[in-house]
């Protein structure tokens, strides 16, 4: 099938790849503009995501779709559509890219605006109730965490961070200003538990371990001072998180067993979690029968689960069975399994993130579990399985490539070094984009 993309470039001479790029980055640019979004100057299709786009062989993704829309004037369904006879029509009757990008332009600096005015609004709720903290103080802030818990798994840290950052201090300063009655002080630790977890994700999606565990460790003293046991837990699980993709086996695993011995009665899916959390750390160490004691007991766990207030939350703070699923295929990669059980417990996994609409999606998770479902293909020398496993990653815009998933991109990459078809010319081209995804690029925030 002709696609109008590849109808529209034939008959711009851009069918080749040399002749596209320049165009497409340059549309990549303007659209950063429009969007004040940095990390789409650096979107940059390799050579065989192209050829697939042209050859009708894939759609773009969410980032590339906004790119080509903005440069050929057309939305991401005509695009893909059969071309018609004849020429090419003109952009969405008539209206012509730019034209549209103008409009783009207005409605993001009119919403650009509206943001600013609400946190002006914010910073003067947040200092009016000035004898004492209000309802409205409260408010404000339990609705700004719920937007982050949301959002958090689902957006680049570009466009989260900011509002991370504000809202910790804002928190930290309510705390220090000695205003709140004692039940509010709980809530704002409560909630400062929350956002200095999510700082502390941040700092580690970024590569940064070393503040991340400062906020990690500042979120295990606001738990305690809220007296919340699984928000104590959960800070465990979050140090054991950060030192286990940092390569720390034994540190990861030792803060996933305190947190399970700190709080034995949690009924939320925290539990679950660290015990997910201890597999693939003990895993990772190569202990086999810990790493597998460790799995059964979190099935076990997720049997007896009654979600709480934490899982109500979701995001980060809740651990649902796609996860649990992409934490168990992890553990069993770990440990060297590549049998027909663990490639399908891998494909499960994959399967089970492709929702981006799912209230559990999150393209970090969506991301890991593609990169086991390749190693599993790996160890039954299926290339081209891998391959296919693994181009939706290194397809991520740099905005999204945190550390987690430039580590799980890394496995792969060794994983094929030490394949018996390394020398396929599939393999090392493979590994060659693996080398350029690296560590250097981390997830770009606001300049």
């Amino acid at each position: 099938m002709r696609t109008l993309f590849r109808q529209l470039l034939d008959t711009s001479g851009r069918s080749d790849y040399a002749a596209f790029l320049p165009d497409f980055k340059a549309a990549a640019r303007q659209r950063a503009a429009i969007e004040e979004n940095a990390s789409l100057c650096n979107l940059e299709p390799a050579l065989s995501t192209y050829e697939g786009w042209y050859y009708g062989q894939r759609q773009p993704q969410r980032d590339a779709r906004r790119v080509l829309t903005h440069m050929l004037g057309h939305s991401i369904e005509e695009l893909w559509n059969p071309a018609p006879e004849g020429a090419a029509p003109s952009p969405q009757a008539g209206a012509s890219a730019d034209l549209r990008a103008d409009s783009g332009a207005v409605h993001h600096e009119m919403r650009r605006t509206a943001a600013m005015a609400a946190r002006r609004a914010a910073d003067f709720a947040l200092g009016a109730e000035r004898g004492q903290i209000g309802p409205e103080t409260l408010g404000l802030l339990t609705d700004t965490v719920g937007d982050i818990v949301e959002q958090y798994p689902k957006v680049p840290l570009s466009e989260i961070w900011d509002s991370i950052a504000e809202a910790q201090d804002d928190t930290f300063r309510l705390i220090e200003g000695g205003r709140a009655r004692p039940s509010q002080t709980r809530d704002l630790h409560f909630l400062a538990t929350i956002l200095s977890i999510h700082m502390a994700k941040a700092s580690h999606d970024m590569g940064d371990e070393k503040s991340a565990m400062v906020q990690a460790r500042a979120a295990g003293v606001c738990a305690q001072q809220a007296e919340h046991g699984g928000l104590i837990a959960l800070t465990y699980g979050l140090k054991s998180l950060i030192t286990y993709w940092s390569g720390k086996g034994s540190q990861a695993l030792h803060y996933a067993r305190q947190g399970a011995a700190e709080q034995p009665d949690l009924h939320g899916t925290v539990g679950v979690w660290l015990a997910g959390l201890e597999a693939r750390a003990a895993a990772l160490l190569g202990d086999d029968q810990a790493a597998i004691t460790a799995l059964h007991r979190a099935q076990g766990l997720r049997e007896r689960v009654t979600p709480d207030s934490l899982d109500a939350y979701g995001g980060l703070l809740t651990f649902p069975e796609p996860k649990h699923l992409y934490y168990a295929t992890e553990a069993q990669v770990l440990l060297g399994r590549g049998d027909s059980e663990t490639v399908a417990l891998a494909e499960r996994a994959v399967e089970a993130f492709e929702d981006p609409q799912a209230p559990h999606w999150a393209f970090g998770d969506q991301a890991g579990a593609r990169c086991n479902l390749a190693l599993t293909r790996l160890r039954g020398n299926e290339v081209d399985g891998a391959a296919e496993a693994l181009r939706p990653v290194l397809d991520l815009q740099s905005g999204l490539r945190n550390r987690g998933i430039v580590v799980s991109a890394e496995r792969v990459g060794q994983a094929l070094l030490h394949s018996a078809a390394r020398d396929a010319t599939l393999a090392r081209d493979l590994r060659e984009e693996i080398e350029a995804y690296g560590p250097t690029r981390r997830p770009a925030l606001p300049r």
